[in-house]
């Protein structure tokens, strides 16, 4: 009964974590409207629309967070500023979030350190299993939230990746039409909501950034270190040193396009001529095996069966 009690609670605490983290879009763009408007938006419904939205959950991780965050906080600026971009480039922009990934991490860590303790104690261990078995599963438990935050990050690496060369084409056409390159920049974060919203969204916030009157290489920039993707990287280099030089944006953009859509090609050729190696272990381990069985396996029948009958043969 106790197990079961610390693994609801456990994941209980995971689960209030998780929530705390999603990103509420609505509320993101509704404060970068008030700050590009100068607007309070401190109207009672406001407020009370706002009290309604926050549950329980939020509320008690806004005050478990901060004693679950004090042993893994980093120690240095650039340490916490590195992991609010991973955690931004993952899609978490919020301003609580760093606070709620570390804490998640001291509640996995201990929430499993007290189930493998319980368990091995159940299971009359001696104290050093005990103890190993503890230590491994917080251990690992402890280290889950940053394999999470990878692969998040990553999948949605992917996602810019592969719609920056649509995006590209869109924005081409909008410059060559007569858009300058912020209101292209806006036209294609709007056109690419359905589609490619990730990439929509980066947009955006580009957009709202040159709006609140920083620099259009500033904003760009951001972009980059947000999205951490090496393409939109070397887009915004030629974008900016084609500014800077007076060269033909449009021209530059179709080139950066063509370039990526040949690279992404690429990329899907190489993958395909790997399949063929990848394969090589399924087919050796489980269907190499299964045709040896079906075709020896009547050979090694009729022997078996003919010395059993007359061992002396």
């Amino acid at each position: 009964m106790t197990f079961i009690t610390l693994a609801g609670l456990g994941m209980f605490s995971l689960a209030l974590i998780i929530y705390a983290l999603m990103p509420r879009k609505s509320d993101e763009r509704d404060t970068v409207r008030r700050r590009m408007s100068g607007s309070k938006g401190g109207s009672e419904l406001d407020a009370l629309r706002r009290q309604a939205r926050e549950s329980v959950a939020s509320k008690m991780v806004d005050k478990v967070a901060p004693i679950a965050v004090k042993p893994v906080m980093p120690q240095s600026d650039a340490e916490m500023s590195k992991l609010r971009i991973k955690l931004s480039t993952a899609g978490f922009r919020r301003e609580r979030a760093p606070v709620l990934f570390l804490s998640s991490k001291t509640v996995l860590g201990i929430g499993f350190g007290l189930v493998a303790l319980l368990i091995c104690y159940t299971k009359h261990m001696d104290m050093m299993h005990l103890f190993g078995y503890s230590v491994f599963a917080a251990g690992l438990a402890f280290m889950a939230p940053n394999v999470w935050l990878t692969l998040a990050a990553a999948r949605r690496s992917e996602q810019i990746r592969n719609g920056l060369p649509d995006g590209l084409d869109l924005m081409v056409i909008s410059v060559e039409a007569g858009l300058g390159l912020d209101a292209a920049i806006q036209r294609v974060g709007d056109e690419l909501k359905n589609v490619h919203p990730v990439l929509s969204e980066e947009f955006q916030i580009a957009s709202w950034e040159s709006q609140m009157g920083i620099p259009r290489a500033e904003a760009l920039d951001n972009l980059a270190t947000r999205t951490s993707v090496a393409e939109v990287r070397a887009l915004v280099g030629v974008v900016n040193q084609a500014e800077r030089f007076g060269t033909s944006i449009a021209r530059v953009l179709r080139n950066q396009s063509d370039a990526m859509r040949v690279r992404r090609r690429q990329a899907a050729e190489e993958k395909a001529q790997k399949t063929t190696v990848k394969l090589m272990a399924p087919l050796i381990l489980c269907i190499f095996p299964a045709i040896f069985v079906v075709l020896a396996g009547p050979a090694v029948i009729n022997v078996l069966d003919k010395w059993i009958k007359n061992p002396n043969l």
